[in-house]
């Protein structure tokens, strides 16, 4: 199994509550990679903006990606998702396919309808019909960066003639964070890699998305076992007695437990959501794979 982990780019990513600069960020990242970790992955938003609650900030999650390429030269570079209503499909394909190629055939797209409407409204994007627009949308990036020229005139997308050029230098994966029954079908038909969150344990919740998306590639008629599985854990610190059903409280020994657990249903990458941004954090969740492969391989 492949460990990755999300980057600190929001409000609450550090000790003191500021947002990280971009050299706290990149410090993370290069040490995440010298642990020997897999993957390093980013959030798409644009800000938090919950009723009775202060604003929270966030870099833009794509340019923060670019940036780190050249910085973290072997680890995975994801996205989290990209929210696929920011950007036009042809437009991220594009991105997609520069960065992949500037980064030596390094990156996953990750890619979802979004949900936190207050970021829609203050930037300017519709809050309709996220899933139908996502469905146009994949469709686009999918077939663009599988080489195909693509003309759309659907109900919220209309181009003419769009091809890469340069054409992609490889057919740069697509992963889809999907749990209800129309966005798994989505998922089975374009993508290469499907994302659930979050989690801290194997419990039935988790048992019924993945049945759901063997279900949806048995109606597509896909083979399941040509899906990327991820799943998102979220790690406290150990000892923090954090009670949260989305959450893991754990050290080293007891997240390998849990990715030995994961392994065993056919996880293929754990995606890790560490509250704790520190280089012991890092160290804790490296050593807990190193633990896993040692069991496992």
């Amino acid at each position: 199994m492949r460990i990755g982990v999300t980057l600190p780019l929001a409000d609450g990513d550090t000790a003191d509550g500021h947002v990280p600069t971009f050299e706290e960020t990149a410090a993370f990242a290069r040490h995440a990679e010298a642990a020997g970790l897999d993957s390093i992955w980013i959030f798409d938003h644009l800000l938090f903006r919950v009723a009775g609650e202060p604003e929270e900030g966030v870099r833009e999650g794509w340019t923060t990606l670019a940036a780190l390429a050249p910085l973290v030269p072997r680890v995975e570079l994801g996205s989290l998702v990209m929210c696929s209503s920011f950007r036009n499909p042809a437009l991220m394909a594009k991105m997609a396919a520069t960065l992949d190629d500037l980064s030596g055939g390094r990156v996953i797209l990750g890619l979802g309808s979004g949900w936190h409407d207050p970021e829609y409204e203050a930037f300017g994007y519709p809050t309709d019909h996220k899933v139908g627009r996502f469905a146009e949308d994949l469709e686009i990036t999918a077939r663009l960066l599988r080489g195909e020229r693509v003309t759309c005139h659907g109900s919220w997308r209309d181009l003419d003639d769009a091809v890469l050029l340069p054409p992609p230098a490889r057919h740069v994966p697509i992963l889809v964070a999907a749990k209800g029954e129309r966005m798994l079908r989505l998922t089975a038909t374009w993508a290469e890699a499907w994302n659930t969150a979050w989690f801290g344990r194997v419990d039935d919740r988790l048992r019924t998305r993945l049945a759901g998306l063997e279900a949806a590639c048995d109606a597509v008629g896909r083979d399941p076992a040509t899906i990327r599985r991820t799943i998102g854990i979220r790690l406290h610190e150990p000892g923090s007695g954090a009670d949260d059903a989305l959450g893991l409280d754990a050290d080293a020994p007891g997240l390998a437990d849990f990715l030995d657990e994961l392994a065993g249903l056919g996880i293929d990458d754990a995606l890790i959501w560490s509250i704790s941004k520190s280089r012991d954090a890092l160290d804790r969740i490296a050593e807990a794979r190193r633990v896993h492969l040692a069991r496992t391989s």
